[in-house]
């Protein structure tokens, strides 16, 4: 069974997890810190309410071939692929701010995150996503920058 922020035992392990992160946990790849990967993650889930601009780089490739990889394939998601500006906390993204409210913040975005969904806005790669769709990669979006920490 693949997980989703819809199973509350699966969303329960990513709240697990997040209480495991300090701010001072080291990485295992990429350049952000971990206070700012709790950014990172907050940015992408404003983007899906449309509370945050988002830049469209879709085309049938991503939306197809990339769309079915990333939500359905047994891998786990590689590291290094670049993240859209407004949400690259380098650039445009979020600044980390104080970590225990920004972590706080993180809990309650998912929290609504996984109430049903209407007005979805489109993901900037893969388009228009179902419910399922959106709830599996808001699974896989957090367990890639856990891991990222280690944890």
């Amino acid at each position: 069974m693949k997980k989703t922020l819809g199973n509350p035992a699966d969303k329960a392990e990513i709240f697990a997890r997040i209480k495991q992160l300090k701010s001072d946990s080291p990485r295992k790849w990429g350049k952000m810190t971990a206070h700012q990967a709790i950014c990172h993650l907050n940015d992408s889930f404003m983007c899906k309410f449309g509370e945050r601009e988002s830049t469209q780089a879709s085309n049938f490739f991503t939306k197809t071939v990339m769309k079915w990889f990333a939500l359905q394939a047994p891998f786990q998601w590689p590291h290094g692929v670049p993240t859209m500006p407004e949400n690259d906390q380098l650039i445009g993204g979020t600044p980390p701010a104080e970590f225990e409210r920004d972590r706080a913040q993180l809990e309650t975005m998912i929290e609504r995150f996984c109430q049903p969904m209407k007005n979805l806005s489109p993901h900037p790669y893969f388009g228009q996503m179902t419910e399922a769709e959106w709830l599996r990669w808001g699974y896989l979006h957090c367990d890639h920058h856990l891991r990222q920490f280690g944890v």
